[in-house]
């Protein structure tokens, strides 16, 4: 028996295994190749605006993500380098096998057993789930999460050829999908997608613009090892007319625009295709030549995510300059995969209907590694919660974007997939890269999900900070640049605690409150807020509907 089972080795998998193993629970991590532990399915790199601070946080609880990262960085670069610290991004380009490596060491580390099977289907019993049907038999579990990633039902697709799978060379999974869909929780389907992979050393790297690392050695993780990984450049490329011209008489060619594929894809990364067909008045697009490793001569062509057949690919790729002679290693394709309704999720990212049930992932609806990984953790902590009866760990607004995507997810919803920007917090000039400890640094602590050199190094930040004045530090000069707008933000912050600290009762019934129309009381339905300030923030709900709200729940209270 199992305290905690984990599907899926992805980032979300292997973050949840480790954070749920870090409380104390026993936990499986049932995947279809254990080769595929950390794999990086798509580009070979870490971070970003937004996403680089969810990686921080991370690191705050103990999480793998920013070790790894710092184990396998060719290239690092601090985005926004020239604007505020509070929209600044680190970033690195990873080298794939060192990545892999890293990931799959940290989560042996971390007492995670792994089992090589399929998942098959969930045991649900008397509405909580109990186990895990697999294909080498039975599983026994308190607490499960689902991080399926792109594999729920998915297609790949290049050109007119279409093959069941998730990622290339790998099978989807039909059968947990068709259980996801019986159980009400599937909502649609999403698309994403991948950039051909390119020969380097068919590259003219002489004629292009060159991206070469950060000279300062700086790390992702607070808890630096040491490791030193050496450094490589990137280098930019850009289409022309005469690319344009080549994807454009290829459209009718494209399972995008044919009708193929019926997913919406990320409206902030979209295909070459799609950038072509929208942006019809732009001459050329940027494309990031991304190496994928040391010892690997694969090229990442970032900004050319594409569908199109290979022999397209092969003939836009040759029409700029410096690729003339590139060879495709690997063609794009797109992927079409089932995703449910992040809005039947609680804020610990249990289902409500199914006790013990937790999602964490791409299954529900986000993009990207950063933000699957963050929501692994989340998932991972609260599994180890509902099977060991700890207390739950949940994120804020105002202290996290890990917060602020479950927020967001669990309310909103999602129409396409998600994605983590700054501009998504509007707490945001408090929450930066460089500050993650000082703001979860005592969370993490009290989560009892951190090692003891974690605990040290937490404890070791906090004692150095009373000692400083705000100029001994380049955290202390961002405090001192932002107080006058983060004082007015701790304001509004205490405005909202007041509406925050009405809770709205789990079986309240938003049809029977007088004043909600219908159409208010679905959305409401749908979202099931917790409290009367996650109800101010989902779509459409009106400052009269929240009076509503407020007088029936502070009645019931009553």
């Amino acid at each position: 028996m199992f305290d905690v089972l984990v599907i899926g080795a992805g980032h979300a998998g292997c973050e949840a295994a480790a954070a749920a193993a870090r409380r104390g629970a026993r936990v499986g991590l049932v995947t279809f190749r254990a080769k595929d532990i950390g794999q990086m399915s798509c580009n070979p790199s870490i971070g970003g605006v937004g996403k680089g601070h969810l990686v921080r946080e991370l690191d705050v609880f103990d999480g793998l993500m920013a070790r790894a990262a710092d184990r396998a960085a060719i290239h690092r670069r601090m985005l926004n380098r020239s604007k505020g610290p509070a929209v600044q991004g680190p970033r690195f380009q990873a080298d794939r096998r060192l990545y892999r490596s890293a990931m799959a060491a940290l989560v042996a580390e971390s007492g995670v057993e792994v089992l090589v099977a399929e998942a098959l289907a969930l045991r649900i019993e008397g509405g909580r789930v109990t186990g895990l049907h697999t294909c080498a038999g039975v599983l026994g579990c308190r607490a499960l999460v689902v991080a399926t990633g792109t594999f729920l039902d998915a297609r790949i697709f290049v050109g007119d050829e279409v093959q069941e799978g998730g990622r290339r060379g790998e099978r989807a999974s039909g059968a947990l999908a068709e259980q996801v869909r019986g159980m009400g929780l599937a909502q649609g389907r999403l698309k994403t997608g991948t950039p051909p992979r390119l020969d380097g050393r068919t590259i003219d790297w002489s004629c292009l613009e060159e991206q070469p690392s950060d000279l300062d050695h700086w790390t992702m993780s607070s808890l630096d090892e040491g490791i030193r990984v050496p450094q490589l450049a990137c280098a930019i490329a850009r289409t022309n007319g005469r690319t344009h011209e080549i994807i454009r008489s290829a459209f009718d060619r494209s399972p995008l625009f044919a009708g193929a594929i019926e997913g919406r894809g990320p409206r902030y990364c979209p295909s070459i295709e799609d950038k072509v067909k929208r942006f019809a008045d732009r001459d050329s697009h940027q494309i990031f030549l991304e190496p994928e490793g040391l010892e690997d001569h694969l090229v990442y062509p970032n900004g050319v995510s594409t569908s199109l057949p290979a022999d397209v690919q092969r003939a836009f790729l040759r029409s700029v300059e410096g690729l003339e002679r590139v060879e495709v290693v690997r063609p794009g394709y797109a992927v079409e995969y089932e995703f449910v309704d992040p809005r039947r999720l609680r804020s610990t990212l249990e289902t409500t209907d199914i006790a013990g049930l937790f999602l964490a992932g791409q299954i529900n609806g986000t993009t990207g590694y950063e933000e699957a990984a963050a929501q692994g953790l989340a998932a991972g902590l609260n599994a180890a919660a509902h099977a060991l009866a700890l207390d739950k760990v949940q994120f804020d607004r105002r202290t996290s974007y890990i917060g602020v995507m479950i927020d967001d997810l669990t309310l909103q919803g999602v129409s396409e997939p998600y994605r983590m920007m700054t501009a998504r917090a509007e707490y945001r000039l408090a929450l930066r890269a460089d500050n993650a400890t000082t703001r979860l640094g005592m969370a993490a602590i009290e989560a009892k999900c951190v090692k003891d050199r974690r605990r040290d190094q937490i404890e070791n930040h906090f004692e150095r900070r009373a000692r400083s004045t705000w100029s001994d530090t380049e955290e202390g000069k961002a405090d001192f640049l932002y107080a006058p707008y983060l004082e007015r933000q701790e304001r509004e912050w205490e405005a909202v605690q007041r509406d925050a600290r009405v809770t709205i009762p789990a079986w309240l019934e938003f049809a029977s409150v007088p004043g909600i129309s219908t159409e208010m009381a679905e959305r409401l339905e749908h979202a099931r807020p917790e409290t009367l300030d996650q109800a101010s923030r989902i779509r459409g709900v009106t400052p009269a509907a929240l009076s509503a709200l407020y007088v029936a729940a502070s009645r019931r209270a009553a």
